[in-house]
């Protein structure tokens, strides 16, 4: 901002060297009786010039485009609209400039690593407590910027110590609050994302209300004690164990069912088949049954066309009773000659 600003007041501080090494001038010529003319000339440009670019160095304000400049009414006390990037003018005395901020995007880190963060050289994490009592460090980085439009509050609130008389207090104590309202568990599994939007949401108001913008809040590392550690690793090891088990019980019942299944559709396709056969030697014997109520000699032309051809002579007992009508198998077959009748012994 003191480009030509820091040029003009170099030319006024030049201009009254020039002023008093005219007056010196003047008093040697005096002092040696010459005229002292040229001493006061010289005298009479340099107050001139010290005077108007002093008038001038304070007069012109060059602010650049990645600052804003505040500027107060030293008569009124006032703080008036700040100015943005470019040259402006004020009137001298009257108005100046308190301070300029930087309107580009600013950072501030607590890191409990050594070399990192704003206080390196110290264990600067946010130690917060979760709702059942367990301590957490959380490493942290906040990226915000100045509110050009709004910087003569921010000036009138913190002056030049907004960052560490606001953002880095307020960015603690919000952590720390958020951090309460979760249990270790939850912010050690999926509540993490959570935590992190819920830090920002607040940060965020609390910093627009001090004309300041929250670009991003960065949830870094989160370190939980050793004991809580080793516990949740205890219990995703049984937890996985369980699982396993869960997965090998459900398998095993899977592959029985499935036997059972397959035994059982064996034994109903076997008893099906078992039901099929018989459905058809039942329905084949129906029909055979039908063909000899119909054809009641049809069983004994069966016969005789079954008799092999060398049979000649078949002797049948005289007193059994027959099963065929002999002169019909006799005129069915030239070759059959029907029985004698035995003679009955006494």
């Amino acid at each position: 901002m003191g480009g030509i600003s820091s040029i003009l007041g170099t030319v006024a501080i030049l201009g009254f060297v020039l002023f008093i090494a005219g007056i010196a001038l003047a008093i040697v010529a005096s002092s040696q009786g010459r005229k002292a003319g040229g001493g006061v000339t010289l005298a009479i440009v340099g107050l001139i010039m010290g005077l108007l670019f002093s008038v001038l160095a304070q007069g012109i304000v060059i602010v650049e485009p990645t600052r804003v400049a505040v500027v107060i009414n030293t008569l009124t006390g006032t703080v008036e609209e700040p100015r943005r990037g470019g040259t402006h003018v004020i009137v001298p005395v009257v108005q100046q400039v308190a301070t300029d901020y930087p309107i580009t995007q600013q950072e501030y880190t607590m890191s409990g690593r050594a070399g990192e963060g704003a206080r390196s050289n110290e264990d600067d994490a946010i130690e917060a407590r979760t709702n059942d009592g367990q301590t957490v460090q959380l490493d942290v980085t906040v990226i915000f910027n100045v509110n050009g439009e709004r910087a003569n509050d921010l000036y009138r609130s913190w002056g030049q110590n907004y960052i560490l008389g606001f953002v880095r207090p307020t960015v603690r104590s919000v952590v720390r609050e958020v951090v309460a309202n979760f249990s270790a568990e939850q912010i050690y599994g999926e509540a993490r994302a959570q935590l992190g939007d819920d830090i920002t949401t607040d940060l965020r108001a609390a910093f627009e209300a001090q004309s300041l913008n929250l670009t991003d809040l960065l949830v870094r590392d989160i370190d939980f004690s050793d004991s809580f550690t080793e516990a949740i690793e205890q219990k995703v090891i049984a937890e996985q164990n369980l699982e396993r088990a869960r997965t090998e019980a459900q398998t095993a019942q899977t592959r029985a069912q499935g036997e059972a299944n397959a035994a059982i559709a064996a034994a109903e396709g076997r008893a099906q088949a078992t039901i099929l056969q018989a459905q058809a030697e039942a329905e084949g014997l129906r029909l055979v049954s039908e063909q000899i109520a119909a054809n009641p000699s049809l069983i004994q032309y069966q016969y005789v066309q079954n008799l092999s051809d060398n049979v000649q002579v078949m002797l049948v007992p005289s007193n059994s009773p027959f099963l065929f009508d002999f002169n019909q198998l006799a005129q069915a077959n030239p070759n059959f000659s029907a029985p004698e009748s035995a003679p009955t012994t006494p």
